[in-house]
C-alpha cells in the first residue's frame, strides 16, 4: 500500500494532519501519504521524533512549537506562515500532535487560510486519551459504568479552566484531562469540593506512546503528588485504574532521586 503512486494534482494547498501522540505506530496511512507529498511541514512541539523521521529529506521543516506557560510561537505567526506558503504554491502540511481536532487551535488556522481563499483538508489522528487508555489495558467507556466520556483541558486562555465539576464528580464518571499538570491541585480541589470521592482511581500516563512512556495508578487524593514528579507531557485519566502493573508513588520518587 505504501508503494502505490500518490496523486498530487488535486491536493489542496493546506492539509491539517493529526500525528498521534508520538509513536509512528499510531500514524494513519493518510497522514503518512500526506507527509510524502508535502513541500513544507509546519509542526508542533509534541509531534514525536519517529513521525518527523518519516518526512522526506527534501521537505522544508518549520518548528512552531508551543509550550504551556513557556516559550511559544504566536498563533498569529503560525497563521501567517500557513498563508504565506499556501499562497506561494507550496503544498503545506500542518502537523499537530494527537488529533488536530482536539485542543489543536484548528479553527483559528482554518479561518486564516479561508480568509485568503486557500482550500484545505483535515486528516484526523489518534488522540492521546485513546492511546493512553490502551496502554493501561482499559476502555474509556464501559456498560454499567459510564455512558459518556469527557475530554477536558486543564487550562484555557483565561487560566485554569472551569468545568462541570458536579457532573465530573459523580461516581463512575470518566474523563481524560489534557494539559492538567500545572492545574492538578486546582482540579483535585474542585472535584472534591463537588463531592468526588478522594479514593476515586486516577491514572497518569506520561509521554504517551513514546519510548519513555510510563504510567502509574493513584487516587484523586494523591494526584498532585504524582503529577509533580512528571517532567514530560501527561494525560490524566480520571476514573480509571491501570489493569496492568504501574509505578507506585514510592517507586516513582525513587526513580527521580
Amino acid at each position: 500500500m505504501f508503494d502505490q503512486p500518490i496523486q498530487t494534482s488535486n491536493l489542496p494547498a493546506v492539509t491539517f494532519v493529526g500525528a498521534g501522540p508520538g509513536s509512528a505506530d499510531h500514524l494513519t496511512l493518510g497522514a503518512y501519504r500526506a507527509l510524502q507529498t508535502a513541500d513544507v511541514v509546519i509542526y508542533d512541539r509534541l509531534v514525536g521524533q519517529e513521525i518527523l523521521d518519516l518526512i522526506p529529506a527534501h521537505v522544508r521543516r518549520i518548528d512552531v512549537g508551543k509550550e504551556g506557560f513557556g516559550p511559544s510561537t504566536e498563533q498569529s505567526q503560525i497563521n501567517a506562515l500557513l498563508v504565506q506558503h499556501g499562497l506561494s504554491g507550496d503544498r503545506v502540511l500542518r502537523l499537530k500532535g494527537g488529533d488536530c481536532n482536539i485542543f489543536g487551535r484548528l479553527d483559528e488556522e482554518i479561518e486564516a487560510i479561508e480568509a485568503v481563499g486557500l482550500p484545505f483538508r483535515v486528516l484526523p489522528g489518534l488522540t492521546a486519551a485513546t492511546v493512553a487508555a490502551a496502554a493501561i489495558g482499559q476502555s474509556l467507556t464501559r456498560r454499567g459504568r459510564n455512558a459518556s466520556l469527557r475530554i477536558v483541558t486543564g487550562h484555557d486562555m483565561a487560566g485554569f479552566a472551569e468545568q462541570d465539576w458536579r457532573g465530573l464528580a459523580r461516581k463512575g464518571e470518566v474523563a481524560a484531562i489534557y494539559m492538567g499538570k500545572k492545574s492538578a491541585r486546582f482540579i483535585q480541589g474542585r472535584l472534591m469540593m463537588h463531592g468526588a470521592d478522594a479514593a476515586t482511581p486516577v491514572t497518569v500516563v506520561e509521554n504517551v506512546s513514546r519510548p519513555d512512556q510510563r504510567f502509574f495508578g493513584v487516587t484523586l487524593s494523591t494526584l498532585t503528588d504524582a503529577v509533580s514528579l512528571c517532567s514530560g507531557p501527561a494525560v490524566i485519566l480520571f476514573g480509571l485504574a491501570p489493569r496492568q502493573a504501574a509505578l507506585t508513588l514510592s517507586e516513582l520518587k525513587e526513580a527521580q532521586a
